[in-house]
């Protein structure tokens, strides 16, 4: 969405947010809410310090001069956006424990987070349960995302640099597990525009396919999967229009192996299976907190 300001017909904006009005932020991603929090409190209840660790918060300060922030805001979060706001919230944030993040950690398992911008916070922040600090034996790679409008102008976007990535981390063998993310179905799909899509997902295959050579070298496995879909559907059925949004259809689950002949997947799968199923991979138990199960079922052999 380009950003646009409510004029009158002088050209002035019909509302701006002046000291000591009330703001309540009803946005309950934290990804996506931290910078424009810190934009707008910093005058109102957080210190200078709070948030100056966030991606972009350099470039934020030099943007909006703290001296053209509101004073005396009366800001509200609709959650916790980050541990170093001293901001009031609606909700309380949920605390997790023994998460996969949690469990490579413990038992020194040396793990190497890798995405570019657009999705760096997945496989770091959300990944790690809402943590930004990185776990014991983490490691991360970021990719910047192209500098373009819209993504449907570069579908590949960084996929090639995440491939690289990977694989030079994989010839080097100094990781034991790597969580990696590809934009591009999900990015590019919003578009809704079917040719730039169907590019950014012959993109990331032809990464995978690179990935797993890499992968099947070293006699590795590898699991392939999504939380949600979108490419897959680039008409709206009701309308016949673009369908620019998430969808809740089946995703694939994919597991490479040089042991997959022995087993099967469980039909009906949930994501809450995927951690307990890598950590079957890798010969850990599952901890109690997770309800979720290992999707592999042992063939009888022959």
């Amino acid at each position: 969405v380009i950003p646009f300001v409510c004029v009158d017909n002088k050209g002035e904006p019909l509302a701006t947010i002046r000291d000591e009005d009330s703001c309540i932020c009803f946005n309950f991603r934290a990804d996506r809410v931290r910078q424009i929090t810190r934009a707008l409190a910093r005058n109102s209840g957080l210190n200078a310090q709070e948030g100056r660790d966030l991606p972009g918060a350099e470039d934020l300060d030099k943007t909006i001069p703290r001296d053209r922030t509101p004073k005396g805001l009366h800001y509200l979060c609709m959650t916790r956006y980050d541990k170093n706001f001293s901001l009031p919230v609606v909700i309380r944030p949920e605390f997790l424990s023994n998460i996969l993040a949690n469990v490579m950690g413990e038992t020194k398992l040396r793990n190497l987070r890798v995405a570019e911008t657009e999705k760096y916070a997945h496989v770091t922040y959300f990944f790690n349960g809402g943590v930004e600090q990185p776990f014991p034996g983490e490691d991360r790679v970021l990719v910047p995302s192209p500098k373009v409008a819209t993504y449907d102008l570069k579908p590949e976007m960084s996929a090639a640099g995440i491939a690289q990535a990977v694989i030079k981390a994989v010839e080097e063998g100094t990781f034991d597990v790597m969580i990696v993310n590809f934009a591009n179905a999900d990015m590019v799909g919003h578009s809704g525009k079917i040719e730039p899509t169907v590019k950014a997902v012959e993109t990331v295959d032809a990464c995978l396919g690179e990935i797993e050579k890499a992968v099947r070298a070293r006699g590795g496995a590898m699991l392939v999967t999504a939380d949600h879909g979108n490419a897959e559907q680039m008409i709206d059925p009701a309308t016949g229009g673009p369908h620019t949004a998430h969808t809740t259809n089946p995703v694939p689950f994919i597991v490479v192996s040089e042991n997959a002949q022995q087993f099967t997947l469980k039909p009906n799968g949930s994501l809450r299976d995927i951690s307990p199923t890598i950590l079957g991979m890798l010969n850990l138990a599952e901890p109690k907190e997770m309800t979720g199960h290992d999707l592999r079922v042992p063939l009888a052999k022959k």
